[in-house]
Order: C-alpha cells, then structure tokens, then sequence
C-alpha cells in the first residue's frame, strides 16, 4: 500500500481573480480511502475535479497511475435504462458480450439488487439508486474510485447503511478511494485518512489517521478521537456529551 495512486504536487487552482487552491500537495497511495473534509466552499470539490482529470490546476501537476471512475451525489443514472443497461454501461471496453453479462450479474450481486435488474431508476429508493451508480463506476478495470458527497442527500439512517454497504464492497473489489465530504462522522468511519482544508484559498491544515480497520461502527473509539481532531481543527468544539458513552467502552 505504500505505492502512490495519485500524487498531488503543490497544485494551485484560480479562478480569474479568485485563488481556490494554494500550494497543495498530496499523495494518495494504492488501495487507500482517503477523506477531504473543510469548511463550505474551500474548494474540496474543485480539488476532485482536479484529481480526475476534468480540471487542470493553474500551477503544480497531478500524476496519476490507473483508470479513474466518479460517483456525484446526485445520481447519473439514464432514467430510460434499467438497472442492469445502466450498469453495463461501466462495461463498455469489454467486448464480449457473454463477459459484460456475467460481470452485470456479479455487481448486481454486488449490491444486492440481483433482483431489480430490470427495474427503471424512478423505481429504486435513493439508497437503492447510489447503490447502482456505485456498481457502475466499479464495473470494469478501474483502479481509482472518486466520489464527491454521494450520500448527502440521503436521510441519515440511509448513509449509515450505504457506508456499511461501501465498506463491504471495497472489501470485496479494492480500490483507491477519495471522498470528499461535509459529514465528519462518514469521514472517520470510512477513511484511512482524512485530509483537513483550511478555508479557501485552501491549503491541507492537517492529515488525521484512523488506524483502526475497516468497516468501522461509527461508536467506534478510533472513530471518535478521529472526530474530535478533526472538529478541533476545524476550530469547532466537540460536544464532550456526546463521546462519553464512547469513551467509555474504549478498549486500549
């Protein structure tokens, strides 16, 4: 895991006059979650941007190593297709089409919707519907999975689920993942590392590390301290109420 996916070198981005990005540098190894967290507006998504390629920085350079696939937090699935066109549509550099089958198949068991292959988006719950568009950037050989804020439009109840759903699938297919994400708590349960930003022009305050393994219950002692940190450095004060039943089931 200590071979690099995406190397991010001192990478600014502006706008005309408005500086988004400063001097940011990064490297995101093979296999790695990666989380990038900050206050409104510092410009995490236009650092994603920046890292699959739609966007080109203003100085510094990005290196990347792997095919790129992205999930947005609202859905792009094509309401005329069904679940398993939608899907396959992942697939489209294999060229057999008894393999692009098989491998819709695989990711519809993947995501446990083995049963709604011929469902139509408008059918599927929200949950149901990210589920899809997380097996169709998964479907085929890419190696790196960006997702910017995927499940926040979802009720909370459902990204808890849809974040256990995540660990349990990157188990089973790894990737490199980065997510950028407002919800500190999806961070520390998700993340190998999370990568604070300062308000913008951005520049990365500080590198938490959560060495506990995936998947991770969001009560989780490791998770909590992770939390803590993060909301400090974000000079926001953690509500010491709310850790204590957590700290108090910490096994050192």
């Amino acid at each position: 895991m200590n071979v690099p996916a995406i190397q991010v070198l001192s990478v600014s981005r502006s706008f005309g006059p408005l500086e988004v990005l400063r001097e940011i540098s990064l490297e995101i190894r093979k296999g790695e979650f990666l989380a990038i967290v900050g206050p409104s507006g510092c410009g995490k998504t236009t650092l994603l941007n920046l890292l699959s390629g739609f966007d080109k920085p203003t100085s510094g350079a990005i290196v990347r190593e792997g095919q790129i696939r992205m999930v947005y937090q609202q859905d792009g699935l094509f309401p005329w297709q069904t679940v398993g066109k939608n899907i396959a549509l992942g697939l489209r550099d294999v060229r057999s089409q008894s393999d692009r089958v098989q491998q819709v198949q695989e990711l519809l068991q993947l995501i446990r919707l083995a049963d709604f292959e011929n469902h139509y988006p408008h059918q599927l719950s929200g949950g149901m519907r990210q589920r899809v568009e997380l097996a169709r950037a998964l479907a085929g050989s890419s190696d790196i999975l960006l997702m910017d804020e995927p499940f926040s439009s979802l009720d909370y109840l459902t990204r808890l689920r849809l974040r256990q759903e995540l660990s349990r699938i990157l188990k089973e297919r790894p990737r490199t993942a980065v997510l950028v994400t407002h919800d500190i708590e999806e961070a520390a349960q998700l993340a190998d590392r999370v990568v604070v930003l300062s308000e913008s022009p951005a520049q990365v305050r500080q590198e938490v590390r959560i060495a506990a393994p995936r998947p991770r219950d969001p009560t989780q002692a490791a998770v909590v301290r992770a939390m803590q940190l993060i909301l400090t450095e974000l000079n926001i004060e953690p509500d010491a109420r709310q850790y204590a039943g957590a700290r108090s089931n910490e096994r050192e």
